[in-house]
């Protein structure tokens, strides 16, 4: 994963989390994150579909934390914006004739599978309260 989404995602669910009875505007959330309200209406909506987040339309609306902080892990997080693998894509090669290329797709596969693996492992026992805690 090659964007800043999992890192949109973390700011978005700790400002909610630190602000739990507020509804937070897109806009004000946006201005914390320097980012376009547009990002963020978008990464609320995938909030939304995942019931971590409710949101009020109108002057008067906004979002907040719908689940629990304990019980949104990081590799949850991780998983809802992952569009490709840690490591990156396989290269294009399927050069038969060649000893390497024929077979280095099959190779990097399993390379790319235990590597992401591990990004999840590690991050499973992380919950989003855990990382909320580093700024009391």
């Amino acid at each position: 994963m090659n964007n800043t989404r999992f890192a949109t995602l973390i700011h978005i669910l700790t400002l909610l989390a630190k602000n739990p009875d507020q509804l937070l505007s897109s806009d004000w959330i946006a201005e914390s994150i320097q980012i376009n309200p547009v990002i963020v209406r978008k990464e609320l909506s995938v909030l939304q579909q995942l019931g971590w987040v409710i949101s009020k339309k109108g002057k008067e609306g906004g979002s907040m934390l719908s689940a629990s902080s304990c019980e949104i892990s990081l590799a949850d997080i991780y998983i809802a914006v992952k569009n490709s693998n840690v490591l990156g894509k396989k290269n294009n090669c399927y050069d038969t004739q060649c000893p390497i290329g024929k077979d280095i797709n099959k190779k990097l596969e399993r390379l790319f599978e235990e590597t992401d693996s591990i990004v999840i492992n590690s991050l499973q026992n992380r919950t989003l309260k855990n990382f909320v805690e580093q700024f009391d």
